[in-house]
């Protein structure tokens, strides 16, 4: 990966809705080389999705909430099941896998904290999967980004291109 990909990657993480011409622009390419290097590293893979990020509170979910849990057993079958439940709730956004006391870290939006009580005392508490919740609601977002830092693969690209004399 090149100064050129990382540029591209840049620009569609501020503004994955760039037409070709404009990447092109930003980046210093011409749109036939930009359209080349943009299918190539979809096609590797690490340009993942397309999507719209859409505003959870203009849409109503005013309490995002992080759920600590800990299964009932440790199990094949058991972290099976909490897999399935936790795909079949819509209002859960991620579901980490942990170490530590927690064997599970889940980010729910919900639009109450009623809404949120139902989830956990209806849905969560009386799975068999589950022994233990905590729950923690989130006041007030400091920093939320969907953007991954580049410099990592910026610096490597600089030591292959030394290591090769460029």
């Amino acid at each position: 990966m090149d100064n050129f990909d990382i540029k591209i990657l840049q620009a569609l993480q501020e503004d994955g809705r760039l037409t070709n011409n404009d990447l092109a622009e930003k980046v210093g390419l011409s749109p036939s080389q930009c359209s080349r290097r943009r299918t190539a590293l979809e096609g590797r893979g690490v340009i993942a999705s397309y999507h719209a990020q859409l505003s959870p509170e203009a849409i109503g979910l005013d309490v995002l909430v992080f759920v600590h849990v800990t299964l009932a057993t440790h199990s094949p079958d058991n972290a099976d099941r909490f897999l399935q439940l936790v795909q079949g709730i819509d209002e859960v956004q991620e579901a980490y896998s942990l170490t530590g006391e927690s064997d599970y870290l889940v980010k729910l939006s919900v639009p109450t904290l009623k809404v949120l009580s139902r989830i956990l005392a209806d849905v969560f508490l009386p799975h068999p999967a589950v022994a233990h919740l905590r729950s923690s609601i989130v006041l007030d977002r400091l920093k939320q980004t969907s953007r991954l830092s580049l410099k990592h693969v910026r610096e490597n690209s600089n030591l292959s291109a030394s290591l090769n004399g460029k």
